[in-house]
């Protein structure tokens, strides 16, 4: 499978387009204005505690207030509370957590009034983008991802990604891992570690211990709310969690940001550096690689296939329906239930890419034509199963 990235830099967005054998796959558009990121770390102060929501609104800089939901307090925020308190009053000497004492985690059931009050300073990070309105969503579950590894501050966990499937392999990198994991820093391996060297994971892992220094430093000062640390931007973050040996090449429209990303896939990946592409055509960068007209066709209401098939895409606030159709995909020379298989085989990879391409979750339902065939219906059934992969 060929696969490609293509990123097309503008003065005020960045738009990121994944093909799969020239198929769009994944779209992401990012303001280069923006400088609240998903994954950022701030010390927030608590604007207002709302009981009646189980929530709070933390100011975090952003013109609107980040608002800061009970679920997403984490189990160890009293511990985090108090870690906040000792920076502050320059009680931490040393970013090592082996001798920070870990209070009791907290429950679901906790109520947000009980945990945290107006005015005092909280370690939050950023987990949803503002919307419209709507200010940043915050998380007290603090993460710091890397290539290869996330570092997670008090907690003793090595949690290994459950695509990693090989017994062995997952043995081997709890075990090494766990030998240099520092006490009360957890770790979550990701799908990528799998068969890398400890070198490439030690190394990821000092990178982050780096990380959460530089947060311990930055929790001081007088003058709050103040990020402490910065998320890379989306085209950095996806470039780290996604580029691997598959990556045929990434093509860029800017030779400024050409050069950034060269050098940043220098540190991460040295040997793919050569796959970076620089465009020079003066034909708009999305429609030379015809990439425009699929995103024209791709977020309709009516998703066109070859053959006259269509599938139909409604969207509402429970969930989301989408219904195939024939259209004039008829052959004579063909049984109408294979016909209808066809259909609903072509129909199910385009619904797959669709799933993906607009992001969508939670309830989806997927009205297929009606098959009388119960092998045919298995043979339609293993295929779907692979959505989840």
């Amino acid at each position: 499978m060929q696969k490609e990235l293509f990123i097309d830099f503008h003065k005020d967005e960045v738009r990121i387009a994944l093909l799969e054998d020239k198929m769009l796959v994944e779209l992401h558009s990012e303001r280069t204005s923006d400088n609240f990121h998903v994954g950022d770390i701030y010390v927030g102060r608590v604007k207002r505690v709302i009981p009646g929501l189980n929530a709070a609104f933390v100011d975090i800089g952003h013109e609107k207030d980040a608002f800061w939901h009970c679920l997403d307090l984490g189990a160890n925020i009293l511990t985090f509370n108090q870690y906040v308190k000792n920076c502050l009053a320059g009680n931490v000497k040393s970013p090592s957590l082996a001798n920070v004492r870990i209070a009791e985690p907290i429950t679901k059931d906790e109520k947000i009034k009980d945990v945290i009050s107006a005015g005092q300073l909280a370690l939050v990070q950023i987990a949803k983008e503002a919307i419209s309105t709507k200010g940043p969503r915050l998380t007290g579950e603090i993460t710091l991802a890397g290539r290869f590894l996330v570092l997670t501050p008090f907690s003793d966990k090595i949690m290994v990604s459950q695509k990693i499937t090989s017994l062995e392999e997952r043995t081997r990198l709890r075990k090494s891992l766990s030998k240099i994991k520092p006490q009360n820093m957890g770790l979550i391996i990701r799908t990528v570690a799998k068969d890398q060297t400890m070198e490439m994971l030690h190394a990821d892992m000092r990178n982050l211990l780096n990380k959460w220094n530089e947060i311990v430093q930055n929790i001081s000062g007088n003058y709050f709310p103040k990020r402490v640390i910065s998320e890379l931007d989306r085209t950095s973050a996806l470039l780290r969690d996604f580029l691997n040996d598959s990556f045929d090449a990434i093509h860029v429209n800017d030779l400024v940001r050409y050069e950034e990303i060269r050098a940043y896939i220098q540190t991460i990946v040295p040997d793919k550096a050569d796959i970076i592409k620089l465009y020079k055509g003066k034909t708009p960068f999305f429609e030379h690689f015809e990439i425009e007209r699929q995103i024209k066709g791709s977020f309709g209401k009516n998703i066109s296939l070859k053959g006259g098939v269509y599938i139909v895409i409604e969207h509402t606030e429970a969930l989301h329906v989408i219904d195939v159709n024939s259209g004039h995909r008829l052959s004579s020379e063909k049984t109408q239930e294979v016909n209808v298989l066809e259909v609903n085989m072509r129909a199910a990879v385009e619904v797959a890419r669709q799933l993906r391409l607009r992001d969508m979750g939670g309830i989806i339902i997927v009205d297929f034509i009606d098959m009388k065939s119960q092998a045919h219906r298995r043979e339609l059934f293993n295929l779907t199963a692979l959505w989840k992969k």
